[in-house]
């Protein structure tokens, strides 16, 4: 049977990494160009760095997730031969599109979080343009929470097929 305490651990992990993402996209830092009048240059000053934080803990969440699932299944390569059936080909195009989105999450957690934490330093003077004071462009964190949302429910139907078709899952 499929173990019950792995989906809930999973599901917990999944559910809190979606959490963080969200919060990071809320929490974003933002950057505005101040102008020094001693010095006679414009400079960026930018808020609170939390969404960094936020979002590298997602990304950890997340991949707790799936190294729980891959260990828990084997990574669908070692162990016994699955039964041949409808339980283990959909077992495969889950492991497929779980790997897919997984590394689609990761990749916008992890970009946002390093593009959040990038944060210019150079200044410009009076006469010349202000400086850019860039951020993370608004989305990055809430396409990783949605792709961390998609890779909980398909990492849980992926466990659920593979256990079925290991014969490890009764009907009833």
């Amino acid at each position: 049977m499929a173990s019950k305490l792995l989906m809930t651990t999973v599901f917990i992990f999944d559910v809190i990494a979606f959490g963080l993402a969200v919060a990071a996209e809320q929490r974003r830092s933002t950057g505005v160009s101040k102008a020094d009048m001693d010095d006679n240059y414009n400079y960026c000053v930018y808020d609170s760095d939390i969404a960094t934080g936020y979002g590298v803990g997602a990304f950890l969440f997340l991949m707790a997730s799936q190294l729980l699932i891959m260990v828990a299944s084997r990574c669908f390569c070692c162990g016994s031969p699955l039964k041949p059936g409808g339980s283990r080909a959909c077992a495969v195009l889950l492991f497929i599109f779980c790997w897919v989105t997984f590394l689609i999450a990761e990749a916008c957690l992890l970009a946002g979080s390093v593009r959040n934490a990038y944060h210019t330093k150079y200044r410009t003077r009076f006469f010349e343009n202000p400086p850019s004071c860039e951020t993370v462009r608004k989305g990055v964190f809430a396409a990783g929470a949605a792709f961390v949302f998609f890779t909980g429910i398909i990492s849980e139907f992926y466990y659920v097929s593979y256990a079925n078709a290991r014969g490890s899952l009764s009907p009833y």
